[in-house]
Order: C-alpha cells, then structure tokens, then sequence
C-alpha cells in the first residue's frame, strides 16, 4: 500500500473528521470566550475595583530607552486568559456532563427484554413438560 494510499486512509477516518470539525468549533468557541472575557466579564470586575483595566496591570521590568524596548510582564493579560481558559473548561464540563446524562437516560430508556424463544424450543418445552406429568 502506497503512502499516498494510507494517508488517504487515515485522513478520511471519521474520528479524524470529527476532530478537525470540533478543533475549527473550538476555536471559534475560544474566541467567543475571549471576548466575553475581556469585554464583558473584566470590565465590570475592573470597576468594582476602583476602575482597575486588568490588561493594563504590568510588571516593569527595565524602562525604555535609548536602542531597547520596555519589558514587562503582561500580569492582566495572564490574568485574562486564566479567567478565559477557566470559562471554556466549565462549559466543555457542563457539555460533556450533559452528554453522559443523555447516553444515560437513552440506555435506561431502552430496555433489554428477553427475546421470545424460537417456536422449536417452546414445542420442545411443552414435550418436555409432557413428559415429566406422565
């Protein structure tokens, strides 16, 4: 089999399909939540706290000047994605919860009755029990 084949092979899989379909949603999610993040959640977060913009909390570490940039670390921003990354795993939680809660109610609702025996078997049943009366 020919590398080409194989990778054809592997790439039209339905496990692969479905993740690349659920990494292009995810990433469209992950940017929902940035969003949500820094333009709805923080800025009120920011104004209870005295009007504090957390992407603007920085650390300096060396000043700019002449011939080098300012360094400094970006604290808000961490902050930021630490609060977007805890929104995304709270709702993959509730979507994966919800998930087993549905194959667990489609299980119990789908209930395994014994299949009726064969005709055969029940006429040999009846044969049986004549015998054991006589």
């Amino acid at each position: 089999m020919s590398i080409l084949n194989e990778f054809k092979e592997f790439a039209l899989r339905g496990n692969v399909v479905d993740m690349s379909v659920g990494i292009i949603i995810g990433g469209a999610f992950g940017t929902i939540v940035q969003s949500l993040v820094k333009d709805v959640v923080m800025p009120p977060i920011g104004l209870l706290l005295s009007g504090v913009d957390f992407s603007d909390i920085k650390v300096p570490l060396r000043s700019a000047g002449p011939g080098h940039d300012a360094v400094s670390m970006n604290i808000g921003t961490f902050l930021n994605n630490v609060l977007s990354f805890l929104i995304v795993a709270a709702a993959v939680f509730m979507l994966v919860k919800a998930i087993n809660e549905l194959r667990t109610r489609l299980e119990k609702s789908v209930e395994t009755k014994p299949a009726a025996p064969p005709p055969m078997e029940a006429y040999l049943k009846e044969i049986r029990d004549a015998l054991v009366k006589k």
